[in-house]
């Protein structure tokens, strides 16, 4: 039981620091290079950044009304199991943003959007590539989109709400700032996006091979089907040691897919043992897969 209990305090110690290093990072994008050079982003930031325009108050001081609004609705839709993996991040992030406001630092000596939509979707990225391998959340998009689907359209796949909410954030900046700078919020988008899958996965992986044993099949392959649109195979499989019947579920899906199934797998069913494994190439018909006909023909 000790050793136990001295883990679990190794483990939250680690998990403050890597935490506090993503927020800082996550906060000086947002503070030292996205607002001294007008640009916007989707997510919570875009929102707030929009509402800025808005209402008398500062950014960090936004940001923290918002995401305290999140995390109580998320509490209170979600649970208090999902509420713990945004509560961290929720109070920390809008924190270190006050840090930096008070700093008053601009990264880049005169303004260069293009330069700062690359540096902003370079350290935003590793900061959440940092909190979602660490298993936490910013409580932004992502705990909307959950909310939303479980509690408005749950026929609904999560990956297309994720999209439609940023989508919306980016599009409405485009009326409220003008549309270059809604062009280059979708800049920031994607570098965000592609630097969350090189934090976690590197440089080379498109597509990873999960393997998933649980004894609560149903509800994880209804939950990638359903909601990750995408397809499962399932083995049965004995446990050498324990003579007990399990069954594995084998998924081919992308980085972020993989992330938001690992999410869900850790609830349904918490001493389910899952292995990611990178895969160079996938042929055939899917989301992200290599056509084989055209391999073949070339």
């Amino acid at each position: 039981m000790k050793k136990l209990t001295k883990q679990s305090v190794k483990n939250f110690v680690l998990d403050f620091i890597l935490i506090l290093i993503a927020c800082s990072l996550g906060a000086f994008a947002t503070v030292s290079i996205m607002l001294p050079n007008g640009l916007s982003s989707g997510g919570l930031t875009g929102v707030i950044r929009i509402l800025q325009n808005y209402l008398p108050f500062g950014f960090s001081t936004m940001y923290y009304i918002g995401a305290l609004i999140i995390l109580a609705i998320c509490a209170i839709s979600l649970g208090l199991k999902e509420a713990k993996k945004i509560l961290l991040m929720s109070i920390m992030y809008p924190t270190v943003m006050v840090f930096f406001e008070k700093m008053n630092f601009d990264l880049l000596e005169e303004k260069d959007m293009i330069l700062a939509a690359i540096y902003c979707g370079v350290f935003s990225g590793i900061c959440s590539g940092i909190a979602f391998s660490r298993g936490y959340s910013s409580g932004g998009s992502d705990t909307v989109a959950k909310i939303i689907q479980k509690k408005f359209l749950p026929h609904v796949s999560l990956s297309k709400l994720l999209m439609t909410i940023d989508a919306t954030v980016i599009i409405t900046s485009g009326f409220v700032f003008g549309r270059n700078i809604a062009l280059y919020a979708l800049v920031t988008t994607v570098i965000i996006s592609k630097t969350i899958d090189f934090v976690l996965f590197g440089l080379e992986t498109r597509i990873i091979q999960m393997e998933i044993i649980t004894e609560n099949p149903e509800d994880i392959a209804e939950y990638i089907m359903n909601d990750m649109e995408r397809g499962v195979s399932i083995e049965n499989i004995v446990g050498a040691y324990s003579g007990k019947e399990k069954q594995k579920l084998l998924i081919l899906c992308s980085p972020r897919e993989g992330i938001l199934i690992r999410q869900h797998v850790a609830k349904a069913d918490p001493k389910a043992l899952v292995t990611i494994i990178h895969v160079d190439s996938v042929w055939g018909n899917g989301n992200g897969f290599n056509d084989i006909d055209k391999e073949i023909s070339n």
